[in-house]
């Protein structure tokens, strides 16, 4: 799966948390910061993970995924996990 593909897939688990705005969700990029552009409290962020370990067969466990400040930080570490 390829960074735009990633990014993709990442929008749609926004959506279905339910908890982002549509309209931020479409204006976001790689450089958009989880908390401050998108709006994540810290139960969003733990919701997102989930997710994100369910879709794409990763885990966070080494990590603190509160180290990841932008979108592109979450694809980065997606990309270099698969």
């Amino acid at each position: 799966m390829d960074r735009v593909e990633i990014f993709e897939k990442l929008k749609d688990i926004l959506r279905m948390m339910g908890n982002v705005d549509e309209a931020l969700i479409e204006r976001c990029g790689e450089t958009s910061d989880l908390m401050t552009d998108l709006g994540l409290s810290s139960v969003g962020m733990l919701y997102i993970v989930i997710a994100i370990e369910e879709f794409f067969q990763v885990r966070f466990d080494d990590v603190n995924f509160g180290d990841f400040r932008t979108v592109g930080d979450v694809i980065d570490y997606i990309e270099n996990e698969q």
